[in-house]
């Protein structure tokens, strides 16, 4: 980890179609019945969307607002979300099932570890070999057994399907391959919550968004978030931005060959949460059918977005992110500084009146780590 990266941040710029397949729409149906479910679940409460006046003032945009999820749950992440949701509906259908299984680069594995808790179930958890003693640890937390395997993430997947046939484990992976795709659709309409809620908080300051900033590592979450403003606002929704490591830029890639494609980067990021080589089946069509542009950015950035939000400007709030959590804000400090990437501000039109939106996904999942980068200077520009 953390070796100097091999590739240089790129971008692409998409022409999306504005519009869903008929598969999407379960995604949608379901959404409705998971905002429900989720109200029911024990401490539930919107997690906070939160103004950053004066660090809008600094990057000269109208409007910066970051969604909180490191207060989801006590669990530092919004991966509960999909997790719970899933596992409930698989349980409504059998509830015979006694172990839950999966792979994860953390905070996927440990939310359905607490959602398995949740019903009285078991749990095994399966992470690649760079995930690291502290995210493994939180896991185990939750009562799940972990099994450490020598791969990538991808290769954790494979692992965890073989697995659990074998075992007649129940695998609940929020990565969609041909013949494995209904579970990581109910994954993605319980990520959907966070969306509504954003809506009604949105509503009650009387504001609204111009673009979104989603980090991406398979693609599911971001996948969710468009299904969710395609629905909601067809062609006048927002613009949408995905970012993703230079070295795990598996979406950026896949736009540039007009195909799922696997990341030819070396899987070295610090952004654990979305070290992924390939972007999941179900949300494929909805990221090439929705999304404006995909840019791919250093570690520096993230380490920069961390340090922005921890060391607030003025008077704003202090806001804790972990590194893929400030993957999005990351994304947008690279566009604003990159001369790589700046001519994203006049094709994206982001100006002094822009009302932006990024989405904090994860809190301090790695003590050590965030210390580290917190006690960093910028030291330069990594171009």
């Amino acid at each position: 980890m953390n070796k100097k990266s091999i590739k240089k941040a790129s971008f692409y710029i998409n022409t999306p179609m504005n519009r869903r397949t008929n598969t999407d729409k379960e995604i949608t149906l379901a959404a409705h019945d998971a905002f429900r479910f989720h109200t029911t679940l024990p401490n539930y409460k919107a997690t906070p969307l939160i103004q950053l006046p004066l660090l809008a003032k600094k990057y000269n945009i109208g409007n910066l607002y970051i969604k909180d999820e490191s207060y989801r749950f006590d669990l530092t992440a919004f991966k509960v979300l999909g997790a719970s949701y899933a596992i409930h509906i698989l349980l409504e259908e059998k509830p015979s099932i006694s172990t839950f299984c999966t792979a994860t680069d953390g905070n996927h594995g440990r939310a359905v570890a607490w959602a398995a808790k949740l019903f009285d179930k078991k749990a095994v958890v399966i992470v690649p070999r760079d995930t690291t003693p502290l995210r493994i640890h939180a896991i185990e937390q939750e009562g799940a057994t972990v099994i450490q395997v020598d791969g990538t993430y991808d290769y954790a997947c494979q692992f965890a399907a073989h697995i659990s046939i074998e075992n007649n484990w129940e695998l609940v992976q929020d990565m969609a391959w041909k013949g494995y795709e209904t579970i990581p659709a109910h994954i993605m309409a319980g990520y959907t919550t966070l969306f509504r809620e954003i809506t009604a908080e949105l509503a009650s300051l009387s504001s609204s968004i111009d673009i979104v900033f989603l980090q991406a590592g398979v693609g599911s979450f971001a996948g969710a978030g468009i299904n969710y403003y395609l629905d909601m606002y067809g062609e006048n929704r927002p613009k949408i931005i995905i970012v993703e490591p230079i070295e795990a830029d598996a979406i950026l890639t896949s736009l540039q060959n007009g195909k799922i494609k696997t990341s030819n980067g070396n899987s070295e990021t610090i952004m654990a949460g979305l070290n992924c080589g390939t972007p999941s089946l179900g949300a494929w069509n909805l990221l090439k059918n929705g999304i404006d542009a995909s840019i791919s950015i250093e570690d520096y950035y993230t380490e920069k977005a961390i340090r922005e939000l921890y060391y607030p400007t003025g008077s704003d709030p202090r806001i804790y992110a972990g590194e893929s959590g400030a993957a999005g804000l990351a994304g947008f400090i690279a566009i604003m500084n990159d001369p790589k990437l700046r001519h994203l501000q006049e094709i994206l039109t982001i100006t002094s009146s822009s009302s932006i939106l990024f989405i904090n996904t994860e809190g301090i999942t790695d003590y050590n780590s965030f210390q580290q980068i917190i006690r960093k200077n910028d030291g330069g520009t990594p171009f």
